[in-house]
């Protein structure tokens, strides 16, 4: 009877999922539609978009898990720098100038701002096979995400539960476009608040936590465990999650992408207050609830071949005997972490397939495709771009939280110099780009090879076990490589180091 409850409540959600593709499957008749809309969202829409594309079951399950049970409650400030730094100040200093920069000189992608941004159509094909590669490990790891949850709650087979994902996904993206994801994440949005919010209040005052003194009963578990007062390692280690994943929010295209329809700076200022206070609630009650864990366990769950696995630590703690969780609010734990996943997954794929078909294929390969088919191409690389995930999902290839932080190192450490860098300083150029870029990429894979080799040489078993550490350090090499080399193109007077004057000049059209 309980299990019937919870379907009945995914089935409510699929149904409207499936509607908002249908309703806005007319309006995306035609690629620029299909891929940033009409231009005009509203504040609400958008920020609710931006939130529900940053938070999906790979920090409500991967991150809270392995964060919560090895930092405990200092997990929490991960999702107040998620909140402060990767909704606040990315709102505050890219949100006006992205919006005002693609809507004049009507960009639809990150590499079309790329190569007019630094005239390079080779910078514009690089950025797009950037995007497709390695946004696929980062959807692999939302997939991994749900599954976990799905398989221990409904005890449907792993397999099954990812491609159930990845169906719904499908759908209603491939139906509507950028206006389903946009409609569709709205409601996400006031979903996972709702969710989190009765979650929140449930776990906090029902027994073993039982409000305050159980929060004592926890912080004595962390000074047995040793987590009470983290050492250098510790610190270290929890630095780096909140530097990559705050800022490195801040280089990664369908982050970005939601700033482009934003209707106008009064909407800006809007989103910005909402952006944050969403960031607030989702991400840093998934930190907590994952620090609650260790009221519910002595220790973490063990893989097949004894290791502890991080990632079943939320999944397993939800339907944990003493927890009592009622099965509708169960349902609803589901629908929030599917709504999650089901808006990241959209954005995520929206961005990889409108890269490839727009800025390589039609923009390089087949500049005489037409809009229809370049349309018609986009929808069938969503498809492949689900599928390709999908695969990469089921061989669970590293814990979510390594896979994720892989994918974010690398297209954070590519993107976030030459993007944030070509917003505000004019002194930016083609050298300086490059060398951010190819260098940025170059760190983050050369520094996770050096760890994971040994690894796989030792076990068998590829693992990337310092990759949000390799991610901080791909951005941080990137910024330093992009300052440097503009600085040396310029004063050596090299053709890469020629400024682009007219990406600033704002037309009497669109002042």
């Amino acid at each position: 009877m309980g299990n019937w409850i919870i379907y009945v409540v995914i089935a409510l959600y699929a149904v409207l999922m499936l509607a908002t593709g249908l309703v806005t499957a007319k309006k995306a008749d035609s690629i620029e539609n299909f891929t940033v809309g009409g231009r005009n969202a509203g504040a609400w829409i958008t920020a609710l978009s931006y939130g529900a594309t940053y938070f999906s079951a790979v920090v409500m399950i991967g991150y809270a898990g392995n964060s919560g049970w090895n930092f405990g409650f200092w997990a929490v400030l991960i999702g107040l720098g998620n909140a402060l730094i990767g909704s606040m100040l990315a709102w505050f200093i890219l949100a006006r100038r992205t919006r005002e920069v693609t809507q004049r000189l009507k960009i639809s992608s990150m590499p079309q701002l790329f190569e007019k941004r630094y005239q390079s159509k080779n910078m514009k094909i690089f950025s797009a096979l950037i995007i497709f590669v390695f946004m696929i490990p980062y959807s692999a790891s939302v997939y991994t995400g749900l599954g976990y949850l799905c398989e221990q709650v409904l005890h449907i087979p792993y397999e099954v539960c990812t491609a159930i994902i990845a169906i719904a996904a499908a759908i209603s993206l491939v139906l509507g476009g950028y206006l389903a994801t946009l409609k569709a994440d709205f409601v996400q949005g006031l979903i996972m608040i709702v969710g989190v919010i009765i979650l929140l209040v449930y776990m906090t005052f029902h027994a073993p936590v039982n409000g305050v003194e159980g929060l004592t009963e926890i912080w004595n578990k962390m000074k047995d465990s040793g987590i009470a007062y983290l050492d250098g390692t510790q610190t270290k280690n929890l630095i780096a999650l909140i530097l990559l994943t705050s800022i490195g929010t801040w280089g990664l295209p369908q982050m970005i992408h939601k700033f482009y329809g934003i209707k106008d700076d009064d909407e800006v200022k809007r989103g910005t207050i909402i952006s944050t206070f969403f960031a607030l609630l989702i991400s840093g009650g998934a930190y907590y609830i994952g620090s609650l864990s260790r009221a519910f366990m002595d220790s973490p769950p063990l893989t097949a071949s004894g290791a502890p696995d991080f990632d079943a630590v939320v999944p397993t703690m939800l339907i944990d005997s003493t927890l009592q969780l009622p099965t509708l609010l169960l349902g609803i734990v589901l629908v929030l972490i599917l709504s999650a996943s089901v808006s990241t997954l959209s954005g995520l794929t929206l961005t990889s397939a409108s890269s490839v078909s727009m800025d390589l294929i039609h923009g390089t390969l087949a500049p005489n495709m037409s809009k229809k088919n370049t349309l018609l191409l986009t929808r069938i690389l969503c498809f492949a771009f689900i599928a390709f995930s999908y695969v990469v999902a089921v061989f669970k290839i590293d814990a979510i939280i390594n896979l994720m932080s892989f994918s974010w190192g690398a297209i954070a450490g590519s993107f976030l110099a030459p993007y944030l860098l070509s917003l505000y300083w004019k002194g930016m150029n083609r050298a300086g780009a490059w060398a951010g870029m190819a260098g940025g990429l170059i760190l983050c894979i050369g520094l996770n090879l050096i760890d994971a080799i040994p690894i796989l040489m030792d076990t068998g078993i590829f693992k990337l076990p310092n990759a949000p550490i390799n991610g901080v350090i791909a951005m941080a090499g990137s910024m330093v490589l992009s300052v440097v080399f503009s600085l040396v193109a310029r004063s050596f007077q090299w053709k890469s180091g020629a400024k682009n004057d007219a990406f600033y000049q704002k037309t009497a059209d669109s002042q």
